[in-house]
């Protein structure tokens, strides 16, 4: 392998890692910070792709503007959802968890067949992002994939400034770690929780945007990315943000590259990984210790 494709390589898998992050990361706030198993959360995702499928023949190279529009729709579809259904579940055990998030897989895909079909549909590539550049005089790496990984960074960022920084995170951590003490402080913890899970679904839905003209949108495309989302909570840590990032880049190093040099078996990549970790930290990466 040259100095040229082994950068682009790495560059795939960043780009990669970093729209995994920005999936896993909304995960990480409905599993891990109020303790549902949200097996809908691949649906999100694929809400996202078919917004950007609805929203680009109205927006056309305004792409930040659909972007936008979609992540505000997304929330408040997702404010609604948890006020309707989830909000039900908490002192609930998981069974019933699992059992009504999949539930509402199955209602998704029906809605989705209803409405937009069964057939694969692509996103355009806005104007503005098209094409490539040069990379070693020889390799050319487009654009938009530049672009997708620099709006994971900036939403990464935000999103530790948020949770780390504002008053907004402190109740949020808070809540993760004593909702009876949070509670008692007079926070509406409710209203708390469907705030997060607002934004775990328009994380996730802005992945799919992002995704969308890169991947194509198709039918029972949330259920390829939910298995690899519980895998990057569990190898970066139940509940923390930060080794939801640092496992996500670690997934997509390792899958991208075990794609180029055991094309047979890159499949198992990712779960030996995740048995290696559990292994030597058996809480994830950046988890709590018990």
């Amino acid at each position: 392998m040259d100095l040229a494709t082994f950068l682009v390589q790495c560059l795939n898998a960043v780009q990669y890692g970093l729209l995994l992050f920005l999936l896993a990361s909304g995960l990480t706030l409905i599993f891990g910070i109020m303790g549902v198993i949200n097996l809908a959360h691949g649906s999100f995702y694929m809400l996202g792709a078919y917004l950007a499928f609805a929203l680009s023949p109205l927006f056309g190279n305004h792409f930040l503007s659909m972007l936008l529009t979609g992540m505000v729709l997304a929330a408040v579809f997702g404010y609604a959802l948890e006020w309707l259904f989830f909000s039900y579940l908490y002192q609930r055990d998981h069974l019933q968890q699992v059992l009504m998030t999949y539930g509402l897989i199955l209602v998704f895909e029906e809605l989705r067949s209803m409405l937009v079909g069964n057939d694969v549909h692509g996103v355009p590539i806005p104007a503005w992002l098209s094409g490539s550049f040069s990379l070693g005089g020889i390799m050319q790496y487009p654009w938009y994939r530049l672009f997708a990984s620099a709006a994971c960074i900036v939403l990464a960022v935000a999103l530790y400034v948020v949770v780390n920084r504002t008053r907004l995170g402190m109740m949020i951590r808070a809540g993760a770690s004593n909702r009876d003490m949070v509670r008692g402080l007079g926070i509406d913890i409710r209203r708390l929780y469907r705030v997060v899970f607002a934004a775990g679904v328009a994380l996730a839905a802005l992945a799919g945007m992002i995704a969308a003209p890169m991947a194509s949108v198709y039918p029972n495309m949330g259920a390829s990315v939910l298995i690899i989302c519980f895998v990057v909570v569990v190898i970066g840590g139940i509940g923390s943000i930060t080794g939801a990032l640092v496992a996500s880049l670690l997934v997509g190093f390792v899958d991208t590259f075990g794609k180029v040099f055991f094309a047979d078996l890159a499949g198992l990549g990712i779960y030996v990984l995740m048995a290696l970790v559990l292994i030597w930290r058996p809480e994830g990466l950046m988890g709590r210790r018990a």
